[in-house]
């Protein structure tokens, strides 16, 4: 494509931000526009965005380019290569892009993938290594490649400079590129404050319900917890099997409890467990829930990047540092884990979460001295105060 053209890096569902990058860089109608890739995750405006600009290019079909899937490249006025990630081992010349299969999922490996998730190195330009390619660790995926990487394929295809997406380098600033008459100016703009939202759209009645349910369930231990103190400590010496001396004609029940019994109690003891349990699981997505809104109280209404996605532990630990929210929103740069790898991770999150209700609730003394004594036979109480006056 030749110039002018405006040059868009990652949109990231904000939407809020996209309608300010059309606002500083012009309109689409008069303007013609290259985007970058990466119209979507982190951001909660994910299917806006898309379908915004899939319009667009319905609208100006000659005046605006969608780099689709991030894995194609753009030759800006036969100087700059456009691509979203970077440089490959398998890329040498312009006609290797040109071959690639586009109808299919990006795969793990290969020019495909490699394009898409390349990134220039971190000592990009002060390199201590003559290797022009490394793996790349962040990614999990591709290479990391270096300044003698692009000035070679550069000087071979006969082009400028690269010009690339995938990410982000200042802090909470966005920018666009606008080359005209072989001058580049480079625009910048604020952020756009979002509205907020809960993780995955989730309404307000279906996020308070833990709340609602630890409520609930305390509320019936509390019922259930009737009884006095003197009738919650439970005495652990053995009731007077014989009469006392002073009294020898006092009546004391000295028939062991019944197997019927036995196995009755049993199972009343299992429900107050139970519902201990239950108190104990609605505590911790409570805690979850509850860790959401103090995080965004504390940030001016702004969650870090990928906070949502790190549970309760990520979110007591968010912070506001760029340089920190990066390193905490890493996990998101990485090659998407498979379905099966999710369900796994979900599995355990949920298996963790089950077992330290469990642990809370076994080491809960008030909840099992209740369930101890509503498992008691009728009377017992009685007969135990009883025995123990007339001794």
């Amino acid at each position: 494509m030749d110039a002018p053209v405006t040059v868009c890096g990652d949109i990231h569902g904000q939407y809020y931000d996209l309608m300010k990058l059309f606002e500083v860089g012009g309109d689409p109608s008069e303007t013609r526009y290259l985007f970058l890739g990466d119209y979507v995750d982190r951001g909660y405006f994910s299917i806006e965005c898309v379908l915004y600009l899939w319009a667009l290019k319905i609208w100006y079909p000659h005046s605006l380019w969608l780099l689709r899937g991030n894995h194609e490249s753009a030759v800006m006025n036969n100087q700059f290569l456009c691509v979203h990630g970077g440089l490959s081992p398998e890329l040498h010349t312009l006609e290797d892009i040109m071959a690639i299969d586009r109808f299919r999922e990006p795969p793990t490996h290969g020019l495909m993938c490699e394009i898409l998730w390349a990134d220039p190195l971190e000592e990009f330009g002060q390199e201590k290594t003559g290797d022009f390619f490394t793996h790349n660790g962040v990614r999990g995926c591709s290479y990391s490649f270096s300044y003698s990487a692009v000035c070679a394929f550069l000087e071979k295809n006969n082009l400028l400079s690269i010009i690339r997406a995938h990410e982000a380098q200042m802090l909470d600033t966005a920018a666009i590129l606008k080359y005209e008459n072989n001058v580049i100016n480079i625009r910048q703009f604020n952020y756009t404050p979002h509205p907020f939202w809960l993780s995955n759209f989730m309404d307000v009645f279906t996020w308070s319900l833990p709340f609602v349910g630890e409520k609930i369930t305390d509320m019936l231990i509390a019922i259930l917890n009737t009884c006095s103190k003197e009738e919650l400590e439970e005495d652990n010496t053995p009731s007077t099997a014989t009469a006392s001396p002073a009294s020898p004609s006092l009546p004391i029940d000295t028939d062991p409890t019944s197997e019927p019994d036995e196995i009755k109690q049993r199972a009343i003891r299992n429900k107050i467990l139970t519902i201990g349990r239950l108190f104990c699981v609605f505590r911790v997505l409570r805690e979850q829930s509850e860790g959401i809104s103090e995080l965004k109280a504390v940030t001016n209404g702004r969650l870090p990047p990928g906070t949502l996605l790190l549970g309760a532990e990520g979110i007591k630990q968010a912070i506001h540092n760029f340089e920190e929210a990066r390193k905490v929103d890493l996990q998101n740069e990485r090659l998407p884990p498979t379905p099966e790898e999710v369900a796994k991770r979900s599995a355990k999150v949920r298996r963790s979460a089950l077992e330290r209700a469990e642990q809370e609730a076994a080491n809960d003394a008030e909840l099992a001295t209740v369930a101890h004594r509503i498992s008691l036979p009728a009377g017992s109480y009685r007969n135990r105060n009883v025995t123990s006056r007339e001794a």
